[in-house]
């Protein structure tokens, strides 16, 4: 502290020291920060990260409040900071813990050739973070270890399936669940036909012969022409 400022103390919404705020998502939240022990006028300056915040004239001394509205999944984990202007060692922070449910709907549609790998994806974001369970025609997924594997972050829920059957055609329903609620998501597999695959060699040699065919074709009609 520099002797100047010793003594000085800030409090955000009357916490002296660093804390964490609860909120949900929408409602605006208010922060005001205060100078504690002065005998003068205080300049106060806001952070949000590293960047400062702008602040209206009548709204930097002694006393100075922002809003954040409406709050969003951005804000979360945010920290807003308020400092002394002439001694910026003197600071309160505050990390917003924004909680909201997982955000997931919709539905796709896959088709996969039979003997293929597909894998399906489901991206939520949600705080606290949540769990996922897969699904398949309304029926808990049974995991075979050398053909389904999950993957699983903060935000994405995967499931992938080696070398697709015709057994593996149906729905399959991602169900992303936290504290706060749950999202859902279908996917439609449809397994294809294996496509035949010719070896390169009979494709070669059914060139080589057609070629050759319309050559001796050619050669052909040159002869009668000649002996017409």
């Amino acid at each position: 502290l520099s002797p100047f400022s010793a003594g000085l103390e800030l409090s955000v919404n009357n916490h002296a020291a660093d804390f964490t705020l609860s909120t949900e998502l929408g409602p605006a939240i208010s922060l005001s920060c205060l100078v504690h022990n002065s005998s003068q006028a205080e300049e106060l300056l806001w952070y949000r990260g590293d960047g400062q915040v702008g602040l209206k004239d009548g709204n930097k001394v002694n006393i100075s409040n922002i809003c954040i509205s409406p709050v969003n999944e951005s804000d979360n984990g945010v920290t807003f900071t308020c400092k002394l202007a002439r001694d910026k060692s003197v600071q309160v922070s505050v990390i917003l813990d924004v909680q909201f449910p997982p955000q997931l709907s919709g539905e796709e549609t896959l088709h996969v050739e039979e003997d293929k790998d597909v894998t399906l994806t489901c991206n939520s974001k949600s705080n606290p973070q949540a769990q996922s369970t897969w699904y398949k025609n309304n029926q808990s997924l049974t995991l075979q270890q050398s053909r389904h594997e999950l993957y699983q972050t903060s935000e994405i829920f995967r499931l992938s399936i080696r070398k697709v059957q015709k057994s593996d055609n149906g729905t399959y329903t991602c169900v992303v669940q936290s504290s706060l609620g749950k999202g859902t998501r279908d996917f439609y597999l449809v397994v294809e036909d294996k496509k035949p695959v010719f070896p390169k060699e009979a494709v070669i040699a059914a060139v080589v012969v057609v070629t050759v065919t319309i050559l001796f074709g050619i050669v052909a009609r040159k002869d009668t022409f000649f002996k017409v």
